[in-house]
């Protein structure tokens, strides 16, 4: 049984840190290719400091504008052409803190602010399926009383239901990430 996973404890899984390639605009209308990658672990004014720099340093006479044409270590989450450089900051420190789940939970849930929220409050660790999960929320809520119950009935508890009617109940919702099931729960 895999035991639950505090958000502390829960490191990245990603290979690659969290980059974005930015481009300069007027040099792409142009025909030109000129940008730079970027890591996307930063503050954002650091990150807006390198897109300054970048501009400043294109032969085009007016650089003023510029958008996001790759990106890569951002697992579930993928950051728009024009995305904010505050949200793609958010998103990388919370990858590079809690791992690609942190991007898995973001997409799910649409903004950081409530994958912040969710992780800190409503987080129930990492399980290898919901069934299992259900196995060990169970055995926490009724250990004394299973234990009385004959084998023969106890084997018989059928936790993958348990958790499907937890899931599709609105209890919990998972997150699917690195081979392992996220659960959190679904009323904060």
């Amino acid at each position: 049984m895999t035991t639950n996973t505090t958000t502390e404890s829960t490191t990245t899984t990603t290979c690659t840190r969290p980059r974005i390639y930015v481009a300069s605009l007027a040099d792409y209308n142009a025909g030109r290719l000129h940008g730079h990658w970027m890591d996307a672990d930063q503050e954002p004014a650091d990150l807006h400091a390198q897109i300054r720099a970048l501009l400043a340093e294109s032969r085009e006479p007016i650089a003023e504008e510029w958008a996001i044409h790759d990106h890569e270590g951002f697992g579930a989450w993928r950051p728009g052409e024009f995305e904010s450089i505050d949200t793609v900051s958010a998103v990388a420190c919370g990858i590079v803190e809690h791992g690609e789940m942190f991007a898995a939970l973001v997409s799910h849930l649409g903004t950081v602010e409530e994958a912040a929220r969710y992780l800190a409050d409503g987080y129930h660790g990492a399980w290898d399926s919901v069934a299992e999960y259900a196995q060990g929320f169970v055995d926490d809520l009724y250990s004394g009383e299973l234990r009385e119950l004959p084998d023969f009935i106890r084997y018989r508890i059928d936790y993958e239901g348990i958790g499907d009617d937890l899931e599709l109940g609105g209890d919990i919702f998972t997150v699917a990430c690195g081979g392992s099931i996220h659960v959190f729960s679904s009323c904060l």
